[in-house]
């Protein structure tokens, strides 16, 4: 039985709070030519900027190269912030170990980080 599993947690460094609201989207890559994705979930964060569970949980986990895809337009212009520049957040990143991930996002209307954390 698998004990990895799969968090992230939203950041909003323009307003130094948690990114309330923000709509993510988790993908399995199929390592095909073409880029082809599979949607494994949509969760939407809760007053703490983190999804209610494990994006990926124990039961869902399995190795292989994954997309979290952030609507960070869609949050920002909620917020009051222009999304001229950023929209769409996509990170790429594989799970090559049965362990936890915990993939965040800092974001702002002109720059966003990401790593791999705890």
């Amino acid at each position: 039985m698998s004990t990895g599993y799969l968090t992230t947690h939203v950041l909003d460094t323009a307003r130094g709070c948690p990114a309330v609201g923000l709509t993510i989207e988790l993908f399995r890559l199929d390592g095909s030519l073409d880029g082809g994705r599979l949607l494994i979930a949509t969760k939407v964060t809760n007053s703490d900027g983190r999804t209610d569970g494990p994006i990926l949980p124990e039961a869902a986990f399995a190795l292989g190269a994954y997309e979290l895809v952030f609507h960070a337009g869609d949050y920002l212009v909620a917020h009051g912030m222009t999304r001229d520049f950023l929209d769409i957040v996509p990170i790429r990143f594989g799970m090559a170990a049965d362990d936890h991930y915990h993939v965040p996002l800092l974001l702002s209307p002109f720059s966003y980080s990401t790593y791999r954390g705890s």
